[in-house]
């Protein structure tokens, strides 16, 4: 009888190398194989269980929505659609929202928004300055405008539109912008190649770049959101508002959901430009609704905010050469090239983390995370970092 590895290698297709494990059930922090053996989880699905596994209101929202109303399309008003737009929005800045399925769709969203907005208000003007290493999503727009080589060689010749700069370098922003700029995109954090917050004073200054040159400012808060660093969202540290906003992964508490969120500036989509079948189903609705209130009503966001403090002391021991991070978003890198072994030990030893290269081990697990939690998976890394 062949495994589940055996017929995943027959019937999918190979788009990424998968761990040797094949999980089956999970409650709270911890999710079991298909041999009933225990894993701590710190990755959470990549950022996008923030409740944990099978949290019982998330599972009850669906359940109960399941058995009311699925989907509809976008050709009519749904209740959970409309509740869940005008609570992300009582949470963010004044705004309306765009619901799709995915932060590449949303992130999509925001640049064809962008587009329009140039094309009504910058004489056409359609670069997005965006920056090398950022992660923006898979379709053939977004992989572009992450700037990450090894994603978006493969698929040249590539949409045209943008213009790739440092992280973390205002004065490259300022050199890059000229009158065919209509936005800067950037993640408060960078999180795909390994958890890089945004310097002091860098999003304070590219947000008066804008205003003073009249461009959009365009957050990317997929992985940030949400409660993840510690602050609803990432850009509030800084005391900043951008005019878009893209979230995504934890919003759904595990059910796929993204949203772009425009303020009246940048809100120019007129009914026929854009659109998504499943976007903004009840479902989905539902269950990022649920997602909202429980965050709230467990004061999840000042817990991210503490667990994660307390998460990254626990990995100064480990022997990487640099450990950062924000809230529960954190990473350590190691001098040598062996981060992928280390995920792979730590795995066998019952802890779920994520190897993003050769030299770098990434964390963000479920806001949930206890401190006693914390405390066992130090027992883990610092096991097998000896």
């Amino acid at each position: 009888m062949a495994t589940t590895s055996e017929l995943a290698d027959r019937y999918l297709m190979q788009t990424g190398r998968r761990l040797p494990v094949t999980f089956v059930r999970g409650r709270g922090c911890v999710v079991y194989d298909d041999a009933g053996r225990e894993y701590l989880d710190l990755v959470a699905g990549i950022a996008v269980n923030l409740l944990g596994h099978a949290h019982p209101d998330v599972v009850a929202a669906v359940s109960k929505q399941a058995g009311e109303l699925i989907h509809t399309s976008n050709l009519y008003f749904t209740q959970p659609q409309v509740e869940l737009a005008q609570r992300l929005v009582e949470l963010s800045f004044p705004s309306r929202v765009f619901f799709c399925n995915s932060g590449a769709e949303a992130n999509e969203a925001a640049i064809k928004l962008a587009r329009k907005w140039g094309a009504k208000n910058r004489d056409g003007a359609f670069e997005i300055i965006t920056t090398t290493g950022s992660f923006h999503g898979r379709t053939l727009a977004t992989v572009t405008a992450g700037g990450q080589h090894k994603y978006s060689d493969p698929f040249k010749p590539l949409p045209g539109g943008f213009v790739h700069v440092r992280y973390n370098d205002f004065d490259a922003i300022e050199s890059a912008t000229t009158q065919r700029t209509v936005a800067v995109m950037l993640e408060p954090v960078m999180g795909e190649i390994g958890i890089i917050p945004a310097a002091p004073g860098y999003l304070q200054r590219v947000r008066e770049w804008c205003d003073e040159k009249n461009l959009l400012l365009i957050l990317d808060e997929v992985q940030t959101g949400l409660g993840r660093t510690g602050r609803w969202f990432a850009h509030q540290h800084a005391g900043i508002t951008p005019d878009v906003m893209t979230l995504a992964k934890g919003l759904g508490g595990g059910i796929p959901i993204g949203a772009c969120l425009a303020n009246p500036r940048a809100d120019v989509f007129e009914p026929g430009d854009h659109g998504s079948t499943f976007g903004g189903n009840p479902l989905a609705c539902a269950a990022a609704s649920t997602v909202l209130h429980v965050i709230e009503r467990d004061a999840l966001v000042g817990h991210a905010a503490e667990m994660g403090e307390l998460l990254h002391s626990s990995i100064q021991d480990l022997g990487a050469k640099e450990v950062r991070g924000l809230g529960l978003m954190q990473a350590f890198e190691f001098e040598e090239a062996k981060a992928k072994p280390f995920q792979q030990s730590c795995l066998e030893a019952g802890l779920i983390v994520n190897a993003v290269d050769d030299h770098t081990v990434r964390l963000v697990p479920p806001l949930i995370l206890t401190a006693t939690e914390i405390e066992r998976a130090h027992g883990v890394l610092a096991k097998v970092a000896r």
